[in-house]
């Protein structure tokens, strides 16, 4: 299955990202074999970043260093999905300003929840950052059953049992793009999530 085929913007109403940037995941996969769904902010300002582009994409190699402090050597975002690992984001457009809008982050879940029921077997989400916890905060609110994450501080939340979809959710820090890594003790926390993570699947 081609995941970008299935589910995609029609409309483009969002005002703060940037369309030319719009990108869903185009890469070849089995839907039954992912266990573990990692949820990121938005998609890079250059779409040659993009965690399955060709190269040295800043989001894989970010990546690949958070799921190595996390004891899980890779050397391509590839060999993580064949571990049962998918990645996406949760706004499908780059951002214009540091921040995206409550708006978008409600548009962009409709398509968000699209892709994710593609993935029958996932058993647990690392939700990366504000932006991923808010968008599945949203389509659990349209499921209705409320915030599937509680408001407050990530470093106060994460560390309690929160379910999404009826699964294990870990609301943790961005891992994707040039942030990661400058504060060490984020850099800890984001690989204990990841470590949690795998555990729940039996990886």
């Amino acid at each position: 299955m081609r995941i970008s085929e299935c589910v995609g913007c029609k409309t483009f109403p969002c005002s703060d990202v940037r369309h030319e940037g719009y990108i869903v995941p185009g890469i070849e996969i089995d839907p039954q074999k992912i266990s573990i769904l990692l949820i990121s902010e938005s998609a890079p300002t250059d779409l040659g970043d993009d965690y399955y582009a060709t190269g040295d994409p800043q989001f894989a190699r970010t990546t690949l260093m958070a799921f190595g402090d996390a004891g899980v050597p890779a050397s391509s975002i590839q060999d993580l999905v064949e571990r049962g690992v998918y990645f996406t984001t949760a706004v499908k457009c780059g951002k214009t300003g540091y921040g995206v809008q409550k708006t978008t982050i409600k548009e962009c879940s409709k398509i968000l929840e699209q892709e994710l029921d593609l993935f029958p077997n996932v058993r647990a989400y690392l939700l990366m950052g504000d932006v991923a916890i808010q968008a599945a905060n949203e389509i659990s609110r349209r499921s209705g059953a409320g915030r599937a994450i509680p408001s407050g501080s990530t470093y106060k939340i994460r560390g309690l049992e929160h379910f999404f979809r009826g699964k294990r959710a870990f609301p943790s820090y961005l891992q994707a793009g040039p942030s990661f890594g400058i504060e060490k003790s984020k850099r800890k926390m984001i690989a204990e999530d990841i470590a949690a993570a795998l555990t729940v699947v039996g990886a």
